[in-house]
């Protein structure tokens, strides 16, 4: 597809580059709210049990990820008309989904502007090698990048060590402002937890916090890994990479149930959110449907979405993405190149 053309999509989907006081207001209440009763019937459980506590908790943990959609829009300037607005509201969802706003809303800007750019990764997103580029490192670096994408280790430790750990950091070249931000946002989790634990007993807010943490954090995790890392995905080096290409091949369409579509914000339509950041969440379903360019993209369900798990190199040749386990079938085999999916790339690539 032409340049022009590409730009004629990103175009299609402007109109829904606005926000609606009424919506972000309404989402905020069905958002937090529910998060803070729940939070609190969690706790009142205790008293009957555990095993009533823990499943409540569990779906506490789904309206931290939706708030966390929320703090993700202000971090685009998409929530509120205001800047100011937004960088407020940013910091106290920060807070609670445990994220610093500005170390986040940088790193995440890079993240959209590099997204499938091989020359350019490193900031904001998944660690991907190419199958050359595991050929050529060193044994010890095999073996880090391996245990990198165990998924024991990338949803199961990945959100103790991201969230708890390496956001109470600020990256290397950080402006004042932003080190200010993360050292406000870690200062105030360290006094809300202190204030909870006074408040009702270290014990019994260890016991409620642990899983909603946890789950919130792996299913965010989850979310972002599953929506780039699906078998032909879109990577180009920096001289054929295209922007909306990146967006729209680079980034899935995860159809999901209503209700887990509902309780992830709409970020299942990732390829519209990659094409157009400033679309809010409430408008992602209405852009892809108004825009039947968008509707071509990669779809994956719950189902197939659990093949993503097995992907772990990126293969330049095949243009997908391979397990571990293909290096030796291809070192073997001649490479022939694969037929054109166009159904799964949004019609932007043209057929040989």
């Amino acid at each position: 597809m032409s340049r022009t053309k590409e730009m004629a999509l990103k175009k299609e989907v402007t109109p829904y580059e606005k926000n609606n006081l009424r919506l972000s207001i309404q989402q905020l209440v069905n958002s937090i709210l529910p998060l803070l009763l729940l939070w609190a019937a969690a706790y009142y459980s205790l008293s009957v049990s555990y095993w009533l506590t823990f499943p409540i908790a569990l779906v506490a943990s789904g309206f931290v990820l939706r708030t966390f959609i929320i703090f993700h829009d202000c971090c685009h300037g998409s929530f509120f008309k205001s800047k100011r607005a937004n960088d407020i509201l940013g910091t106290i969802t920060g807070v609670l989904t445990l994220t610093p706003y500005l170390q986040w809303k940088n790193e995440h800007s890079i993240h959209h502007a590099t997204s499938s750019n091989l020359d350019k990764r490193g900031v904001g997103d998944i660690w991907v090698m190419t199958v050359e580029e595991y050929k050529a490192a060193s044994p010890w670096g095999r073996l880090f990048y391996r245990i990198y994408r165990n998924p024991f280790v990338m949803f199961g430790i990945g959100p103790i060590y991201v969230f708890l750990f390496a956001y109470r950091f600020n990256r290397k070249g950080a402006r004042r402002k932003e080190r200010m931000n993360t050292h406000l946002t870690t200062v105030l989790i360290v006094a809300l937890y202190a204030s909870m634990c006074w408040l009702i007993g270290w014990q019994a807010f260890v016991l409620v916090q642990a899983p909603v943490f946890f789950f919130s954090g792996f299913f965010g995790i989850w979310l972002f890994y599953v929506q780039h890392q699906f078998e032909d995905t879109y990577f180009e080096h920096e001289d054929e990479w295209s922007y909306v290409k990146a967006a729209v091949e680079g980034s899935s369409y995860y159809k999901l149930p209503k209700l887990l579509q509902w309780i992830s914000g709409n970020i299942g339509f990732h390829h519209v959110h990659h094409l157009s950041p400033r679309v809010p969440n409430y408008y992602l379903e209405e852009a892809h449907n108004a825009t039947p360019p968008l509707q071509k993209a990669t779809t994956i369900t719950l189902r197939s979405s659990l093949a993503a798990l097995r992907f772990r190199l990126w293969d330049e040749e095949s243009k997908r993405f391979i397990s571990f386990g293909e290096i030796k079938t291809l070192s073997r085999k001649p490479y022939v190149q694969p037929p054109i999916r166009v159904n799964n790339q949004a019609g932007l690539t043209e057929k040989p």
